[in-house]
């Protein structure tokens, strides 16, 4: 098997875990009595990502190989996931299982990134062509969970059972076990000095500092919060006004439960991927970015417009748009900060962008909507779907915000402030 072909592999694996657990636990809390605590979850994982640089900067990165750090967590990982069921009985320490995993699993996202750069020689041409295999397994993992699990879990729902939480223990042992055989990549970082500044990317911060570059900083941060709201609570609200409704159509057909709903979301990522050379240079930087903000309104305005009448096609059309919000925004800025930096602020440039992103502005968004879901639906009836109207219409509303602030601040100046 080709290198690049292993790489794959491990991509796949790498986001099959992530999008079996991640998508499913608000239902499985829900389940077990836990309703008010959903937003925990998406605490505890922006947490990890925040932990994430400083063990990669301080271990990973200087003293240990990559496959082998990638192998140690991910059967670390498996081996707490596969444990976390047993603890469905206290609240307090199912939140804590869930942080010891996600300190687990936040740093192997980083690890994987490196392992591929390493062992590849034109990074532009085949990392897109290797990463796309992670958003092919989030979409499986969605559709096994329908399509398999489902068989297992009789007239309920299998998000709301533990199976895809074993699901994730076992993807993650085999993960770990077959990272041994990756390629030999030896630690990045061997040998240098190591400081603060450097690990949380205040060293490459300072270099690429520009008004424009900061605003992207700013807003990028700002946009996390109501998408927080999504990966919380967007598989509830599908659970509550589909298939709680018995709605049903081919679609529904096809898509048997709100794990595999939600692969939708994915599924027109990898579209929007594909098309994205073809926008990029029609549109600028600027112009991706507004769009990509866009859809963020366009998707909640659809949520709680959809919400009252549980109308199907707004729920699926919002999830659809997940394509556009999330390429559009984030792996424009990805490649935004790639433009704005040199080869040797890189990596601190996008480790700092995930320290903002899906660290500090998940951390905050995670709360911010836990707070809002319990003003509005805590003790209501689970299938009060106007009151999940009157919730999917604040995230919309701070999002176009957030597009107003960016739109009126951000200049894409050609001649060279941004890239």
């Amino acid at each position: 098997m080709s290198v690049s072909a292993r790489l794959s592999v491990m991509m796949f694996l790498q986001f099959f875990i992530w999008g079996a657990w991640y998508v499913t636990i608000g239902n499985y809390m829900t389940s077990i009595g836990m309703a008010d605590l959903t937003h925990w979850p998406y605490t505890v994982n922006p947490i990890a990502a925040i932990v994430a640089p400083f063990f990669l900067g301080l271990v990973a990165d200087r003293y240990f190989a990559t496959e082998k750090v990638l192998a140690a967590l991910h059967l670390l990982g498996g081996v707490v996931m596969l444990m976390l069921p047993q603890f469905a009985g206290s609240a307090t320490a199912f939140i804590l299982g869930l942080l010891l995993y996600n300190l687990c699993y936040m740093p192997t996202l980083g690890l994987a990134n490196s392992l591929a750069f390493h062992n590849i020689e034109d990074q532009e041409r085949q990392f897109p062509l290797i990463r796309v295999f992670g958003t092919i397994g989030w979409i499986v993992a969605g559709l096994f969970i329908g399509f398999v699990l489902g068989q297992f879990s009789g007239d309920i729902l299998p998000d709301r059972t533990p199976l895809p939480l074993y699901t994730t223990g076992v993807a993650s042992l085999l993960l770990g076990l077959y990272s041994y055989t990756l390629p030999h990549t030896p630690p990045p970082g061997a040998g240098e000095k190591v400081s603060l500044r450097s690990i949380v990317g205040l060293d490459a911060l300072s270099r690429l500092g520009s008004r424009s570059f900061f605003i992207f900083i700013f807003s990028s941060l700002l946009i996390c919060v109501p998408l927080a709201a999504y990966y919380n609570f967007a598989p509830i609200f599908a659970a509550n006004a589909v298939y709680d409704q018995g709605t049903t159509n081919a679609l529904t057909g096809l898509l048997p439960n709100p794990s595999s709903l939600m692969s939708l979301g994915q599924m027109s990522e990898v579209a929007f991927m594909l098309l994205m050379p073809f926008f990029f240079v029609r549109l600028g930087v600027k112009w991706m970015l507004a769009i990509g903000m866009l859809a963020w309104v366009l998707r909640y305005a659809l949520f709680a417009m959809g919400a009252p009448d549980a109308v199907f096609w707004m729920v699926a059309g919002g999830i659809l748009l997940h394509g556009i919000c999330y390429d559009f925004f984030f792996v424009t800025g990805q490649i935004y900060v790639d433009k704005k930096s040199t080869p040797a602020i890189r990596g601190q440039a996008q480790g700092f962008l995930v320290l903002v992103t899906y660290g500090i502005g998940m951390f905050i968004g995670a709360q911010v909507a836990g707070a809002i879901y319990n003003r509005f639906l805590a003790g209501a009836p689970a299938l009060n779907l106007a009151r999940w109207g009157d919730f999917w219409y604040v995230p919309a509303g701070f999002a176009l915000l957030v597009l107003v602030f960016f739109l009126v601040a951000f200049r894409d100046d050609a001649s060279g402030e941004t890239a």
